[in-house]
């Protein structure tokens, strides 16, 4: 599998775990607020870091870190991914699996194989607005839509989230993602923030009352709805 980057240790990328990161390159999303843009418009010509390193890297600190979180760009487009999770798992360790939902098929084999201990999937907006915040002019959502349903369905631990952005969410936008994604087990509202690296600049957080907004808004619907990343409750 190609791997364009690994975190050694982080506490912020798998709750309640401490977790190795593995970033994979391509996505076929082209998010303005993605911070991480060269994983998705220069991944071909970044170096790579051998799969065996990856895993050898794991070996080594076996009983310091509980899990691996493999996040991207977008991990399901790498067609290895089974078998290097498959690996992982070998070596005892948990898998969170960071995706945006385009690959349904894929998740729903992931699960029921036992490969994927938690998922995070992306909500981007309402669906009749996908196409604006993922960079396209226009975008059918029926696979994201697949994957929801999935999701709010089968036996699964997983949590939706989606990066609030002023640009992007208004008032009407959480009350369409509310019906759309109602009942799901857990859901966060997480605070964008500009490391310098998106693929468009510019782009503003939604503030701490709209966000106390949209939280209320969304509880109406799914209960587990949380900030994540605001100094607020």
């Amino acid at each position: 599998m190609e791997i364009l980057g690994l975190e050694k240790m982080s506490l912020v990328d798998y709750d309640g775990l401490v977790a190795a990161t593995v970033f994979t390159g391509g996505c076929n999303f082209k998010c303005p607020f993605c911070h991480n843009s060269p994983l998705v418009l220069d991944f071909k010509t970044l170096p790579s870091i051998p799969e065996s390193e990856v895993l050898s890297y794991l070996k080594k600190r076996t009983g310091i870190i509980d899990g691996v979180c493999i996040s991207g760009g977008e991990p399901t487009l790498q067609k290895d991914l089974p078998a290097f999770i498959e690996k992982i798992k070998a070596l005892k360790l948990k898998v969170k699996l960071d995706t945006n939902g385009t690959a349904p098929d894929l998740i729903k084999t992931l699960n029921e194989n036992g490969l994927v201990d938690y998922f995070a999937m992306d909500i981007k907006n309402d669906r009749a607005s996908y196409a604006k915040i993922i960079g396209f002019n226009q975008y059918d959502t029926l696979k994201v839509e697949k994957s929801v349903d999935y999701f709010l369905t089968a036996k699964v631990d997983y949590e939706f989230r989606t990066t609030l952005i002023n640009e992007y969410h208004k008032k009407e936008n959480a009350t369409l993602i509310g019906e759309w994604i109602s009942g799901a087990k857990k859901y966060f509202l997480q605070k964008f923030k500009d490391g310098g690296s998106c693929i468009i600049s510019g782009l503003t957080a939604v503030d701490d009352n709209t966000a106390l907004e949209f939280l209320q808004i969304i509880k109406q619907a799914i209960p587990n709805v949380k900030l994540r990343g605001y100094d607020i409750t």
